[in-house]
């Protein structure tokens, strides 16, 4: 697994047809320290996360163990929207709450 942040979407209007309603972020992975790598990559969303989020990303075969994405050619899957970070006792990230 990974820790990324989400910078964007992807649409694709020719695709294959096993993936079609698959909602695609870009991800750009983080490292330990709470820095942005130079490291994208795209995954299916399986929750709903907004740009700027701190997500967790599964991939390989653990990817298609989800139900959108069992049996399709998928790589990587975001798992959990992530709401604290913690490194040594540090908090690296901590999502602030959305007020209405």
């Amino acid at each position: 697994m990974m820790i990324g942040v989400v910078s964007g979407s992807v649409v694709a209007s020719h695709h294959t047809q096993n993936i079609t309603g698959l909602p695609l972020r870009i991800v750009q992975k983080l490292n330990p320290e709470g820095d942005v790598t130079d490291i994208y990559l795209v995954a299916v969303d399986a929750l709903g996360a907004a740009v700027g989020e701190y997500v967790l990303i599964a991939s390989g075969s653990t990817a298609r163990q989800h139900i959108m994405t069992d049996g399709k050619p998928i790589d990587a899957i975001i798992i959990a929207i992530i709401d604290m970070w913690q490194v040594e006792g540090e908090i690296l990230y901590e999502k602030t709450p959305v007020t209405p």
